[in-house]
């Protein structure tokens, strides 16, 4: 059995929970439940550990040392992350060490950041020395989604330590077996007992460990409706929090795009990875008068794409991440199949191959909404599922492409960069693709608009997130401050 992590000590759980593999049904391991004992005495852990001076105190280039130390760890175990990962999750091979190579460079780039982080000095008015200096938040909850987590657990381990806090992490409990392989990595690395701990289990954990009161910050990546709870507890405690949650997110083609970029480019955008990424090109609007066109293409595209095992190289589309994350995008498909607004075009079904019935798997899927409001052009599906929606003009497709509660992403096929100008300004998004689609590096900013999320991740911006900042005036004035009333002025 698995056992997580607290204060630098592996534990057992009395319960216990299965990971199952997507692929095949089989059990990926057996992970230990941690009580809510277990999420306070890994809270009070972090909290003290944050508060030695070998962690509070160490110099940022020591920090940054330890950071890219992990960095190197994770090179080095890449192919037991990756094949834990496809047996945890279903995500490609392929894919895996993509997301390997990202991990180390979050890693690395927050290492970077960690040394050569300045604060500026802000000019006086008056007989003053001012300056903004920055201290670690002290304890993270840091949460985290099933659909990559070696990304997903990086993003949070790294920015946070990068500004010297401590991490409490948890991730989904479809996935945990990454976040427990990171808790490894991160005591042979060297970094402190107690400054990195993982917790599994589900929501019981969860709530525990976001409702703490030493709980200082909170990082979540995963739905909107979680989400939302998650806020409400950063608000009863008065504590900053990082939401990154849904999308609806549009991926438009005009009249003069290239086609052939842009079908590769819509097909990427929101079948990669089985559609499960918050930045998939979910929305896909194309321009009324290529549209016929356009659409035979990208259907006929689509029913090519290789449904089969994230082990085999040639593999498009693997499985979901579970079997319940299947079950909920079925249902989905139930309801576009029942709405007289909505054509289905290709897909809607589970594969006819008999070597994947055991697994989670759906098969590639367009449908055609006739109206941009109908529930399946306007929920997140989170799965190999897109909806096309067509318009005629610029003003149209603005107001549909707004037309949503969401605003994490956009992505814009256009050979006239004025036109892009004008699009990826009136549209509501956190990140904008122009000619590619789901790309990232991280030293640029990713966040949402609306209810897609607040605060950043990624780029300096994301780190400053982990960050309080302190404002220090020194006094150069031999003079007395001019109070009280009628002492001699002195200007400030």
């Amino acid at each position: 059995m698995e056992k997580f992590l607290v204060n630098g000590e592996w534990r057992n759980g009395s319960e216990s929970f299965e990971s199952i593999n997507p692929a095949d049904g089989t059990v990926a391991g057996l992970v230990a439940i941690a009580s809510p004992s277990d999420v306070d005495d890994a809270v009070k852990g972090a909290h003290a550990a944050v508060e030695r001076a070998d962690w509070r105190a160490m110099p940022a280039h020591k920090r940054a040392a330890l950071l890219n130390r992990y960095a190197d760890l994770i090179t080095a175990n890449r192919d037991s992350l990756v094949a834990l990962q496809t047996k945890d999750n279903g995500k490609t091979l392929v894919e895996g060490y993509q997301h390997v190579e990202g991990a180390v460079q979050k890693f690395r780039y927050c290492a970077a950041v960690c040394e050569t982080l300045e604060s500026p000095l802000i000019p006086a008015r008056g007989d003053y020395f001012v300056y903004q200096s920055y201290e670690p938040m002290g304890v993270v909850a840091a949460m985290t989604a099933f659909n990559s987590p070696i990304l997903h657990e990086a993003g949070k381990i790294a920015p946070a330590l990068a500004a010297g806090n401590a991490v409490v992490l948890k991730s989904s409990e479809f996935t945990p077996l990454i976040g427990l392989q990171y808790g490894r990595l991160a005591l042979e690395a060297g970094i402190p007992p107690g400054i990195v701990n993982v917790v599994t289990g589900g929501a019981q954990v969860g709530s525990a460990l976001v409702k703490h009161p030493l709980v200082n910050m909170i990082a979540f990546t995963g739905g909107t409706r979680t989400g939302r709870l998650i806020g409400a507890a950063a608000a009863e405690k008065i504590i900053p929090c990082i939401l990154e949650l849904g999308g609806k997110s549009p991926n438009i083609v005009f009249e003069d795009a290239d086609i052939d970029q842009a079908v590769i480019g819509v097909l990427y955008g929101i079948f990669s990875n089985a559609g499960q990424s918050c930045i998939a090109g979910s929305r896909i609007m194309v321009q009324e008068s290529i549209y016929d066109e356009f659409m035979r293409r990208l259907t006929q595209a689509t029913a090519a794409l290789k449904v089969g095992s994230p082990t085999d190289p040639e593999t498009a589309v693997a499985p979901v991440a579970s079997f319940q994350q299947r079950d909920s995008i079925e249902r989905f498909i139930a309801m576009g199949k029942a709405d007289p607004k909505v054509n289905l075009l290709v897909g809607g079904e589970r594969p006819s191959d008999s070597l994947l019935r055991d697994g989670a798997y759906v098969v590639p899927t367009l449908f055609e909404a006739l109206d941009h409001r109908c529930a399946i052009a306007q929920e997140e599906i989170f799965g190999p599922v897109g909806v096309v929606l067509k318009f005629r003009d610029e003003a149209e497709l603005i107001h549909m492409a707004n037309d949503t509660v969401f605003g994490l992403s956009l992505g814009v096929w256009t050979s006239d960069y004025r036109k892009a100008m004008r699009t990826t300004k009136a549209i509501k998004a956190g990140t904008v693709w122009v000619n590619t689609h789901k790309i990232g590096q991280p030293s640029v900013p990713m966040g949402g608009f609306k209810e897609s999320g607040i605060g950043r991740e990624n780029g300096t911006a994301g780190i400053l997130e982990y960050l309080q900042i302190k404002s220090t005036y020194w006094n150069l004035s031999d003079k007395p401050i001019a109070w009280p009333p009628g002492s001699s002025p002195r200007a400030d």
